[in-house]
């Protein structure tokens, strides 16, 4: 005899207390939305949770400094010198201007 949809509920809830499952929740922009659906499509796999277990299983299994390397981030921030030539002139026009607050000495 089939099962009622209440018993296979009852057994799912089961199932997820025994493994100890959470529902993860997380948001992300286009861009990453982009890169996970290029990833299914590679993988030939519609479901976006299987992708994102498979890739936290693959990251994991790079080791401590791969994972560092692997998630570095992604832009490095570099000044060049006729930036900071500027603004360091910018920065003693601006205090020739207006030098702030004196600082007096008592005598």
């Amino acid at each position: 005899m089939a099962k009622t949809g209440k018993e296979r509920s009852a057994k799912t809830a089961a199932k997820r207390i025994e493994y100890d499952e959470k529902e993860l929740r997380h948001r992300c922009r286009l861009g990453t939305r982009n890169i996970l659906e290029e990833v299914m499509a590679w993988n030939e796999d519609t479901e976006q949770a299987s992708v994102i277990e498979g890739c936290l299983r693959y990251v994991h299994s790079l080791g401590p400094e791969g994972v560092r390397k692997a998630l570095k981030a992604r832009h490095e921030i570099v000044i060049s010198e006729n930036v900071a030539r500027e603004f360091h002139n910018q920065s003693l026009a601006e205090l020739k201007r207006d030098p702030g607050d004196e600082i007096v000495s008592p005598d």
